[in-house]
């Protein structure tokens, strides 16, 4: 079993220590609201630049399929480390930019239209099962699975990340929770605890 490694530990309990000390029901939102699901802002059509090797998007972008949208535009892919040079190759042929490396494996580009870019290059044994079997957006665009958008912003750990972590979790199902449950105790175990109280604040949210 391969455990992915989770520096932010210690952060993301502290953060969601002091978010439970102050959390109370509700959020000032509407059921109404918090249910919602929206594409509303246009995205890059990726599938015309990208075509030698398969992606998902990931990030902000890939919370609108799970939570109330957000305004963000700039994009974020995932792809298996071994096709990154395909899809560099790919963003060059199409006109875009490369403005630099990331501080993790991967780089951000500028597409010819402006767009901002970061390409993710996942070394993971389960990076590959979740770039295969994504969700897809209304304009076609492939979503990471919730399971997999959840694993990836607790091993990111930002403030932001895990406050769309508990705000996709107080929406998600009951089969859906199970399933999360199962893959945080595959990959990184470090975070059931911190996982159970952010499903808490998230259905804490709803109330």
């Amino acid at each position: 079993m391969e455990i992915v490694s989770d520096p932010n530990a210690s952060k993301r309990k502290h953060f969601i220590s002091l978010v439970l000390k102050y959390a109370k029901p509700g959020s000032g939102s509407s059921i109404q609201f918090l249910n919602q699901r929206t594409w509303t802002y246009p995205v890059t059509n990726l599938s015309r630049i990208i075509k030698q090797a398969p992606y998902a998007i990931v990030g902000g972008v890939a919370t609108r399929l799970y939570m109330p949208e957000r305004m963000t535009l700039d994009l974020d892919i995932l792809v298996k480390a071994e096709d990154a040079k395909l899809v560099y190759q790919d963003l060059v042929n199409s006109n875009s930019h490369k403005i630099g490396d990331l501080s993790i494996p991967g780089s951000q580009w500028e597409l010819a239209d402006g767009t901002s870019l970061d390409v993710l290059e996942g070394t993971a044994s389960w990076v590959a099962t979740a770039i295969q079997n994504p969700n897809y957006a209304p304009d076609g665009s492939p979503v990471i699975d919730l399971n997999y958008l959840i694993l990836m912003k607790l091993i990111a750990g930002r403030s932001q990340d895990l406050a769309d972590v508990s705000r996709m979790l107080g929406g998600a199902t009951d089969l859906q929770l199970y399933q999360i449950k199962e893959l945080i105790v595959q990959f990184l175990p470090s975070s059931v605890e911190d996982l159970e109280s952010l499903i808490m604040l998230g259905k804490l949210e709803l109330q």
